[in-house]
């Protein structure tokens, strides 16, 4: 070989992504806070609490009753049926279904008009209902646990659109933190899965990789999975920098309705493909401590949920909303420069920049540095 080409290969060995670090943080995902003598409501038991810690995730069952779920369902529908009438007026459908319930409508609206699902996803606001089950006692009560007695709402949050057999949906292997900025590499940002249907291996339960966090690193990830917007760990990767069994340590987790699944940022999980006939309706929760940068890079903060030094009766909703974060980094990472299609199922970010792009896509190419 010439050493020409050598210097060539050495200097492509040498090229960083921006998401692509050598440090290593993993004390913060490892060291338990100290725990209350006196437990509250809620609270999870010394063995759930150590498993979280050592392991980085843990199943929580039977949390809430399905009374407090309940508005939660209301939202969801209230919010296909704002799309379906969206799309009607819009003479993209012709007719909206109102026959189908919360597990089937969304499904029909999709095969209607390619997409759906998509912008059910991009044009979400957080209703009422979902903010009350974010600031729910019983959930910061389990935060306090995890992150101590100062307790923000990170400003991420989703709700999961998983209908069946939908690649636009079908999450890849991943690590939170590779969507994050480099800032959330050193921290907890505590997750809560929270499914609204019995979750299952048939309908796209979670998969986790167990002891994947306990490097405190963020490994290599790619762009983008498929179709989709997703950046993607592979396995060998998983298992080169992260010390991931992946014949031992890779766990798939049913998880009743009314129970929750809880992780950190820097533990590996995907989704299953959905099979079943119904839509898997979940939602992805974030907490961490407002003493850390804890904004999604410069787009808007997230909200105090808990101080030590002061009561918070009621959670900043005013502020935290005046930020819509989803329409102002479709804008600043948009190539469009005209207003965008209220019907685009495009959807690009920040996290794009950050990894290399293996698979380019409608969203790939759509996307531009902020």
């Amino acid at each position: 070989m010439s050493e020409r080409k050598k210097m060539k290969i050495s200097e492509e060995k040498q090229t960083k992504f921006p998401g692509e670090v050598d440090e290593v943080h993993p004390l913060p995902f490892i060291t338990m806070p100290p725990q209350p003598q006196k437990k509250k409501p809620g609270q999870l038991s010394s063995k759930q609490i150590k498993q979280f810690f050592d392991e980085g995730y843990t199943v929580v069952e039977d949390f809430f009753t399905p009374e407090e779920l309940q508005p939660c369902w209301d939202s969801i529908s209230e919010m296909v049926d704002n799309l379906a009438d969206k799309l009607f007026k819009a003479n993209k459908i012709t007719e909206k279904f109102s026959e189908y319930g919360l597990f089937e409508r969304l499904t029909k609206l999709e095969e209607a008009y390619p997409g759906s699902n998509i912008l059910l996803f991009k044009s979400q606001k957080m209703p009422k209902s979902f903010q009350d089950l974010w600031c729910n006692e019983r959930l910061l009560n389990v935060m306090e646990q995890i992150l101590g007695p100062e307790v923000a709402g990170h400003p991420v949050w989703n709700l999961r659109t998983k209908t069946p057999n939908s690649k636009a949906v079908d999450i890849p292997w991943h690590q939170d933190s590779a969507y994050f900025s480099n800032e959330s590499y050193d921290h907890m940002i505590a997750t809560a899965w929270i499914p609204f249907l019995d979750a299952t291996e048939e309908n796209g339960c979670m998969q986790v990789a167990k002891n994947g966090h306990r490097k405190g690193k963020v490994a290599t990830h790619q762009c983008c999975k498929g179709p989709t917007w997703y950046v993607m760990l592979e396995m060998e990767e998983m298992e080169k920098t992260l010390d991931v069994d992946t014949e031992k340590d890779i766990l798939t987790l049913p998880i009743k309705y009314g129970g929750l699944l809880l992780f950190n940022n820097l533990t590996p999980h995907r989704s299953l493909m959905n099979y079943s006939k119904e839509i898997r309706w979940s939602v992805d929760l974030r907490w961490q401590s407002p003493k850390h940068h804890w904004g999604f890079y410069d787009i808007g903060e997230g909200v105090p949920f808990r101080s030590a030094e002061k009561e918070i009766k009621e959670p900043d909703w005013e502020k935290f909303f005046s930020v819509d974060r989803k329409e102002i980094w479709q804008k600043k990472y948009f190539k469009q420069k005209n207003d965008l299609d209220p019907f685009d199922t495009t959807i690009t970010g920040p996290w794009i920049g950050r990894w290399e792009i293996v698979n380019h896509n409608k969203h790939t190419d759509a996307f531009k540095p902020g």
